[in-house]
């Protein structure tokens, strides 16, 4: 079992940067791929980021590429998403999830076993 818990969301104006972090307990995540999720009010939950277990590979959202950034320290058994240039229609709960290193499925959220409870992004414009 991996416990996974977010923290780092707030209230942030447009254009501002917020950095989240995943603390992982339980199990080492260092042999797990990692992603970020996020659900808006009304809206699906959407893939946002993915780490590979070994940091060798990442993939974006189109909606975020260029402005988000996944990042893992496995020492820290942590996961981080720096998010830059952030605008109103990145406000949501943002959870980070891990998965099976022999998963293809990264963007998805049937690639992924363990969830955390989520952290709140608010963007005011």
């Amino acid at each position: 079992q991996v416990q996974l818990v977010e923290s780092g969301g707030g209230l942030v104006q447009a254009g501002g940067s917020l950095r989240l972090s995943c603390a992982a307990s339980g199990r080492t995540i260092s042999t797990y791929n990692m992603g970020w999720f996020r659900q808006a009010p009304g809206k699906e939950r959407e893939f946002v980021a993915y780490i590979s277990w070994s940091g060798g590979s990442t993939d974006y959202a189109d909606s975020v590429k260029g402005r988000f950034t996944i990042s893992r320290d496995n020492a820290k058994n942590t996961v981080y998403l720096q998010m830059d240039s952030l605008k109103p229609e990145d406000t949501a709960v943002y959870c980070c999830a891990s998965g099976s290193r022999y998963s293809s499925s990264w963007s998805t959220q049937g690639g992924y076993a363990y969830w955390g409870q989520g952290t709140q992004v608010t963007v005011s414009s």
